[in-house]
């Protein structure tokens, strides 16, 4: 974790629980977890183990009443409350572009280092409503996307 995630979350008053989870028990020992902790929210980090699992995720989370965010649409889709994170498709449109110079005879390590810019908001109404949580409007306006 980031020293300054650390000082952040020190200056206002919080404290953050980091819960690992590699296997189907794991998830639900860490939401047990979760809930003895008596956390307010999730913040779900991006790996191979949990992109497959977004469905189970937003059930859990649902199940526990936990607010949750984690980095891709189909969590959200799925169910989960909110998801902000790096547009996937801006990704793959630049790893096509870098395919297409590298097709055309230029080297790897000549090209520069880029990534995606874009970044994107959803948020699922119906779990916050479900959640007895009640979005802003200003956070509303910014989204991306919101699923009704």
């Amino acid at each position: 974790m980031s020293k300054d995630l650390l000082a952040s979350a020190k200056i206002l008053g919080l404290r953050i629980h980091i819960l690992h989870a590699s296997t189907e028990s794991d998830l639900n020992s860490a939401f047990e977890t979760a809930l003895q902790l008596s956390v307010g929210g999730l913040v779900i980090g991006s790996d191979v183990f949990f992109n497959s699992r977004s469905a189970e995720l937003a059930a859990l989370t649902i199940r526990h009443r936990l607010p949750a965010a984690y980095q891709y649409r189909e969590f959200v889709a799925a169910g989960g409350l909110m998801s902000y994170g790096g547009s996937v498709e801006d990704s793959y449109r630049l790893a096509g572009a870098y395919t297409g110079r590298v097709l055309r005879g230029e080297k790897p390590a000549d090209l520069p280092v880029q990534q995606s810019t874009k970044i994107e908001l959803f948020i699922n109404l119906r779990t916050a409503k479900a959640l007895g949580l009640t979005v802003p409007a200003t956070l509303l306006a910014q989204a991306d996307e919101v699923i009704e």
